[in-house]
């Protein structure tokens, strides 16, 4: 109970906070409204006015927890209206870019490492790409994808997703193919071992903490950037779209909703990725 205490005190803070944001933000309604009457309303009077607006400018806690439970448990999940069955075409689109980007991610890594041109060459423009902003980039990939012929609606998001996820794999890789010291390399040299039978024994286990470190950064940027890929394809399905439609029809309950259902769903991505860890490291025999 000790060590979650701290974690406790912050959640409550930010809780309260958030109340106090919420009355602050929601009262202009209420004195608006008491104006346009010709009455005064109190403090007390107020606060329970803010509490329960069916279109708030800050929901508090309470109306998002009711929202986001109506959303996940108060729909049949194959309803349009259910954020079971958002957040999975959200997963889904995000699982496409994440497999793609540590692809790319591994791929490129393991040339820079084994090329130096690679090295010379590539890395600087991989650095340089994660310097445009992806919500101009989005609507790019999707002009180019459906000039292309691909159509469909994942594929562009999965596109997005990757290019994404796949930097964070490539730095890390990069920093753990390289991490064995000279002395060990030499040792393995000595053995007879080659690039390849180097690269199995030592670089690729030494790499594993970095790689799975790597891969909870690259799953959440992989989710970002799939919900940031729904905005601009005029999707209807997915967790971005339902935050688009809130913003659009003025229904901040849902956009709130679908912006915690996001978070769950990356919680429980970076926690799969943790159990996954555990896995590999254990079947590979590196010390946890």
């Amino acid at each position: 109970m000790r060590n979650f205490l701290p974690i406790l005190t912050v959640l409550a803070g930010i809780v309260v906070i958030w109340y106090l944001a919420a009355i602050w933000m929601n009262s202009t309604w209420v004195y608006d409204q008491a104006e346009r009457a010709g009455v005064s309303v109190t403090v007390a009077e107020v606060i329970p006015q803010t509490m329960s607006q069916d279109r708030p400018l800050l929901p508090p806690p309470h109306q998002v927890g009711a929202e986001l439970w109506k959303g996940l448990f108060g729909q049949a999940i194959t309803s349009k209206r259910s954020l079971v069955y958002h957040g999975f075409v959200t997963f889904k689109g995000t699982m496409m870019g994440f497999g793609l980007g540590i692809l790319a991610g591994v791929l490129l890594a393991m040339s820079i490492v084994r090329f130096r041109v690679m090295d010379m060459s590539v890395m600087p423009w991989a650095i340089i790409s994660q310097t445009i902003p992806i919500v101009a980039l989005a609507p790019m990939i999707i002009v180019v994808s459906s000039q292309m012929g691909l159509t469909g609606r994942d594929l562009p998001k999965a596109i997005i997703a990757a290019y994404l996820s796949f930097f964070p794999v490539l730095v890390s890789m990069v920093k753990g193919l390289r991490s064995p010291d000279q002395m060990q390399l030499d040792l393995l040299r000595t053995y007879g071992a080659g690039e390849w039978a180097t690269f199995l024994k030592l670089r690729l286990p030494a790499s594993m903490p970095y790689f799975f470190a790597s891969l909870k950064v690259a799953v959440a940027a992989s989710l970002v950037g799939t919900i940031v890929g729904e905005l601009p394809t005029g999707a209807i399905e997915g967790l971005g779209a339902r935050m688009l439609i809130g913003s659009q029809f003025g229904e901040p309950l849902i956009m709130w909703a679908s912006l915690f259902a996001a978070a769950i769903l990356a919680g429980l991505l970076i926690v799969s990725v943790g159990f996954l860890e555990r896995f590999a490291r254990k079947r590979m025999g590196v010390p946890a």
